[in-house]
């Protein structure tokens, strides 16, 4: 193992370092006047319980899982004998990831809300840090479990043939992501349904119909609210980010290893080291990255986008200069062009960041014409953020199109042919790997986002100044645009990143094979299995879209993603409609209530949008476990392709539609509230509210789900490649 190798664990000890240096920084700073405190202590132990709660469901499903992957290990032996060992460490660092963030996200609220008390640029910073503390723990974390997994595999595989222990080490190493996966749609879902059941209790009752502000304390809703704002988006964007860094640091080192299987025991190494290596750097250069972020007392929204956008930018710059060295040192064939895949991935993902800044901020012409359409009502406001939700779709669907085409064709030298295609999907692994490098800062922006919105709850229900009110919105106004960028940002990843993995599906296949199997002489189109190229098994399993198998997995593929979106959607009404009735009961038999003389039962909301929640996740998350399996049983590798195909293609589209429209909405909502057309109160206000409503299980739970949904199919179909080449029935 070359000594460069361990700047990986050094860098995940560094991150981790800075992070509790971070953390420690921020709890050191006043929480402020007795009622802060009170109302953070609320919503720290809401989150927390919710928490406490989810792992224990989280749990028992991966012990079930567990249980499986050790049958078809250690029974049917269609399974490495270290995958359910890989799977429970990729969940168990998921799920610490996501503690740690939201841990960090609920003590730094009430402190950021007593900062803004002071100033506007202090209130960033420390929001901006406690965010860090988040994407620095989940690359830390990552970056830690990846390099101890493959010292130890290292030790322990015995050597193989032909380059084949790095293929074994690279596919075990997979399973890791599995987990991961697991956990983050858990996390997603469970968080999603959580959040906005209590959002949309709060405003159609509190704001329409008893007439007081979003974060009113006499709102019953208003803690569920803010608990959930944590546990949706911070500890589920935790999770979910945690599982694209790994999943692509993951797939693009198996695909690295049979790209490079012919070119010797080192230069198959480094294939395999180099995205761990990109990712090592680009998680140091976050660190210097999030000391850069600063700002002017008074600052406009555009001058906080340029704050942050600097710390993001200048990291994103130095990590382009960074994997130029690395890619040179490590003595790659065609260094130059996959340095040029690097870029086009890092390019692709500020380009998608760009993009869902425009059709959702509301600086911009979409979400303004989403506000103008208020003032003829709900209706034309709802068609208007439909249509705009649509349209945004095509510009990052383009965009992952052209990152596809120049990520592949850089790493081939724009040469293709048959022997080139390894190569290929090498570089848009690789690409995949550019586009997270700078994950560290990146999902700092995004957890600043419920950060801010916590601080500007703080502040409305303790009933700080007007001035402290004005500074808190500018961070939260600012919160909604990172927050809605970062969510493409993670839908950009997860196309890529899935992609990556689909082409690790045939090496799996491959390695079933020559290895679990040990069928290593078996004819694999007229080619000895253990000499059979990528396309030899592709050709020998007819994947082709003449094949009725791989037609009826597309759909198949489809169909899942639509099913999916549709019981995240109605499990946030059913769990919405009994908030509802929660908090009109309160209104109703709690009169001093909305005289301020009652403390509402805020304790009983974070109940129900608990066991909603917890009760709603399950049969969705089941789904992208078992569709996989189902269907390679059924139909075999042509249909699970098939399949994942359909997965991937229908659920990137459908993620970024819901994800852009109810950013859209959110902000037209605000910009309306800003004072135009009517301002607070106004029917048009009473319209967008509405649409800020229909909107929130749609960029909330649903569309950030889908781009987990999309990984862990195919994750799931990697994992148990063996039943589908094994059993299947067709």
């Amino acid at each position: 193992m070359p000594a460069v190798f361990f700047l990986v664990p050094i860098s995940s000890i560094l991150a981790l370092g800075f992070a509790w240096y971070f953390f420690r920084q921020m709890m050191r700073m006043d929480e402020g006047t007795d009622m802060m405190k009170k109302i953070a202590d609320h919503v720290r132990r809401g989150a927390t319980a919710y928490l406490h709660q989810q792992y224990k469901v989280v749990i028992i499903v991966f012990l079930v899982i567990t249980v499986i992957f050790s049958f078809l290990a250690y029974g049917l032996g269609v399974q490495n004998t270290w995958v359910p060992f890989a799977f429970i460490t990729g969940g168990f660092f998921s799920g610490l990831a996501g503690f740690f963030g939201m841990k960090a996200a609920t003590y730094a609220s009430g402190r950021v809300a007593n900062a803004c008390r002071t100033s506007l640029d202090g209130g960033l910073r420390l929001a901006f840090r406690s965010g860090a503390v988040m994407g620095l723990v989940v690359v830390g974390l990552v970056l830690l479990d990846i390099s101890a997994w493959f010292i130890i595999l290292n030790i322990f595989i015995p050597e193989m043939e032909a380059g084949y222990k790095l293929m074994t080490i690279t596919a075990i190493m997979l399973t890791f992501g599995m987990g991961a996966s697991t956990q983050a749609l858990f996390a997603r879902v469970g968080g999603g349904i959580y959040t906005k059941a209590a959002d949309v209790g709060a405003d159609l009752v509190g704001k329409l119909e008893a007439g007081i502000p979003e974060d009113d304390p006499r709102n019953p809703a208003t803690i569920a609210d803010n608990v959930g704002d944590n546990v949706g988006d911070v500890a589920g964007m935790g999770a979910d980010l945690f599982e694209s860094f790994a999943a692509s640091i993951l797939a693009t080192a198996l695909l690295g290893a049979a790209a490079f299987i012919g070119y010797g025991p080192e230069m198959q190494t480094n294939a395999v080291i180099a995205p761990m290596l990109i990712a090592a750097i680009g998680t140091v250069l976050s660190i210097i990255g999030v000391f850069l972020v600063r700002t002017k007392e008074g600052a406009t929204q555009k001058q906080l986008l340029k704050s942050l956008g600097f710390g993001v930018n200048m990291s994103a710059v130095l990590i382009v200069i960074a994997s130029f060295l690395v890619l040179y040192y490590m003595n790659l064939p065609n260094y130059l062009g996959l340095w040029g895949s690097i870029v086009t991935g890092l390019l692709a993902g500020i380009a998608i960041g760009q993009s869902t800044e425009y059709f959702t901020a509301s600086a911009y012409k979409p979400t303004r014409r989403i506000a103008q359409a208020s003032q003829t009502g709900t209706a034309t406001l709802i068609i208007s953020g439909v249509g705009t939700g649509l349209i945004s779709a095509a510009v990052p669907l383009f965009i992952i199109v052209v990152a596809i085409t120049f990520a592949f064709s850089f790493a081939t030298g724009f040469s293709y042919s048959v022997a080139s295609l390894n190569y290929g999907l090498y570089g848009i692994g690789i690409a995949a790997v550019g586009l997270l490098s700078t994950l560290g800062i990146t999902l700092a922006t995004d957890a600043y986002g419920p950060i801010a919105d916590n601080a500007g709850g703080n502040a409305q229900m303790c009933g700080l100044g007007a001035e402290v009110r004005q500074r808190t919105d500018a961070l939260d106004a600012l919160g909604n645009t990172t927050a809605a960028t970062g969510k493409g940002f993670a839908i950009g990843s997860a196309a890529l990143t899935a992609l990556a993995l689909l082409a690790s599906y045939f090496e799996e296949v491959r390695m079933m094979f020559v290895k679990f199997l040990d069928r290593p002489a078996e004819l694999i189109n007229g080619i000895p299995a253990i000499d059979a190229s990528f396309l030899d098994f592709v050709h020998h399993y007819e994947v082709h879209l003449m094949n009725p198998k791989v037609i009826v997995g597309i759909l198949l593929g489809v169909m899942a993603v639509f099913l999916f979106s549709g019981l995240t959607m109605n499990a946030v009404g059913r769990a919405a409609q009994k908030m509802v009735d929660e908090v009109r009961r309160q209104f109703a038999t709690m009169p001093g209530i909305m005289e301020g003389k009652t403390e509402p039962d805020y304790a009983r909301c974070v109940h129900i949008s608990t066991k909603g929640a917890q009760k709603e996740m399950l049969i969705p998350s089941l789904i992208a476990l078992l569709i996989p399996v189902i269907v390679g049983l059924i139909f075999g590798v042509p249909g699970v392709s098939g399949l994942l195909l359909g997965t991937i293609s229908s659920g990137f589209a459908l993620a970024i539609f819901m994800a852009n429209a109810g950013g859209a909405w959110d902000n037209a909502k605000k910009y309306i509230e800003e004072g135009h057309y009517g301002g607070k109160g106004s029917e048009s206000h009473k319209a967008a509210v509405i649409g800020d409503t229909v909107g929130d299980p749609f960029k909330d739970t649903s569309g950030p789900s889908l781009n987990i949904l999309i990984k862990l199919m195919v994750m799931a179909a990697v994992v148990t490649v063996g039943v589908a080449v094994s059993y299947s029935l067709l």
